[in-house]
């Protein structure tokens, strides 16, 4: 598992990142059809797009700090 620790920080940056840019969009896109600046698609429909992109957001973040989770543990063990 000890060769594996640089992969698990990048991915598990490159996952935070990703999760981050989800949430930024998902919140542009949600909050302009909410308001009704894109027409052809009623209000309510930002509301879904908003909780969508807020479950993708917290689904990514959660894979990423269990990745940082595993790396802490894999170094614990490498003191023992």
């Amino acid at each position: 598992m000890r060769e594996h620790l640089g992969f698990l920080k990048t991915s598990s940056t490159v996952v935070k990142i990703a999760a981050w840019v989800f949430l930024f969009f998902g919140l542009i896109g949600g909050i302009s059809i909410a308001m009704g600046l894109v027409p052809g698609n009623p209000r309510w429909t930002g509301l879904i797009i908003l909780a969508i992109y807020a479950f993708f957001f917290f689904f990514f973040y959660l894979i990423a700090k269990i990745a940082d989770l595993l790396i802490k543990i894999i170094n614990e063990i490498k003191k023992e």
